[in-house]
Order: C-alpha cells, then structure tokens, then sequence
C-alpha cells in the first residue's frame, strides 16, 4: 500500500524536484558565502522548510536579534498558509498521526498537488500526500545541503549570489502579471512598498509595508462585497 503510493506521488513531485534543487543549492551557496558552517542551511532547511523565510532568515541571523521583528516578519511572509490550513481540513480528515507531518511540511508545491490531485482508489489518500510532502522536503534539504557542500569545495566569487531571492520574487511578479487579468493587487503592492521604502528607509519598510498591503486588500475586498450586495 505504502509502495504504491508512493510510485503515485513520485510522477507529480518531479517537476518540482528541478526548481527545488536549482534554488535550494542557492540558498546553500548563500549561507555559505555568509560564513555560516554547513550545519546551518542542513538544519534550517529541515526544520524552516519555508524557501523565502529561510532566504529572510539568513539576514536575521546576520543582525541583532529581535524575536518580535522575526516574527511578525514570519507571520506576514507565510500568512498565506492560514488559508491553506483551513481548505485543507477535510482532506486530512481520517489520516492518522501522518496528519501531523502533512501540516508541518506544507508548502506551496505540496499545497498545490495535495489540494487539487485525487489518486486512484486503490490508493491510500493520506500516504500519497504524506509521500507528496516528504519527497518534496527532501528536494529542498538535498539542493540547501549540495550547494552548501560545493560551496566548501568550488572557491568562486559569490558577490550578487543575495539577489538570487529578490529575481525569484521577480520572476514569481512577471509571471502573475501575465496570467491575471486583473493588476490590481500588484500595483497595491508596488504602491505600498514604495511608499513604506520612502518614508521608513530600507531597514525598516517591510514589515509595514505588508501591514499596509494587507489592510489594502481587506479594504478593497469589503468594498466590492458591498458592491455586489447592493447590485
């Protein structure tokens, strides 16, 4: 039974296995050229397991320390996953103890194939999305480890290897841009971080520049549910 589930989540997982390992041996590279030991991006990696928190966290790691910032700053950086949590619920229903592991693995990939993908019916549901999870897991912990291990053996210049988060964000932005219709949400953002970044600088803009979005969003959200009301 375990077998065959997983044979079933592999084929779905692979897609995600290139781009995990490709940004995962990044993440590897950057804590290493940060002068972190390898220890560092292993644990993270297997503990975090959050890919843009854990870019974020390298500069937390780099300046004094704050537990409120950091997790304000978590918070609102994986906000999103209080939304996958809760369409989640009935799917983990009748799971067992794997219920534990599946809502601490979830990430965006996982979310993705666990929320939309039914198996076959001779195949257990809560050990395909428990091996969806955990082979998505080791791809992100093998790329952090690999790059962090290259970087101990491949001495190459790492100066601008930290913008390699700020183009996946880019790339991530462009790609939205180009599928949705509606731009809005996109210029909400664009227009709020601008305005944090001017007023507040850049060691201090982000946090208040999510709160700024989100508070965007909620106001525009009511309004157009009043819309449709009165219509």
């Amino acid at each position: 039974m375990k077998l065959k589930a997983f044979k079933t989540a592999l084929p779905y997982t692979l897609p995600i296995c290139i781009g995990f390992l490709f940004i995962g041996m990044s993440y590897g590279f950057l804590m290493k050229s940060k002068g972190f030991p390898l220890i560092y991006p292993v644990v993270m990696s297997c503990f975090i397991f959050a890919g843009s928190m854990e870019f974020v966290t390298v500069n937390l790691l780099m300046t004094a320390f704050n537990p409120l910032h950091a997790f304000i700053l978590t918070l609102m950086v994986n906000a999103r996953h209080l939304f996958y949590g809760i369409s989640m619920l009935d799917k983990f229903k009748n799971v067992g103890l794997k219920k534990l592991y599946l809502i601490y693995g979830m990430c965006d990939e996982s979310f993705s194939i666990n929320c939309t993908v039914e198996p076959p019916a001779d195949i257990d549901r809560g050990w395909f999305m428990f091996f969806v999870t955990l082979l998505n897991q080791i791809y992100w912990v093998s790329g952090a480890t690999l790059g962090a291990l290259l970087g101990y053996l491949i001495h190459f210049n790492t100066k601008g290897i930290d913008f390699v988060m700020t183009a996946l964000f880019v790339v991530m932005f462009t790609d939205q841009w180009e599928r949705t219709a509606d731009h809005r949400p996109a210029i909400i953002g664009l227009g709020c971080s601008l305005i944090c970044l001017l007023v507040l600088g850049g060691n201090n803009f982000m946090i208040p520049a999510m709160g700024l979005i989100l508070l965007c969003f909620v106001l525009t959200k009511n309004r157009g549910a009043r819309k449709e009301t009165i219509k």
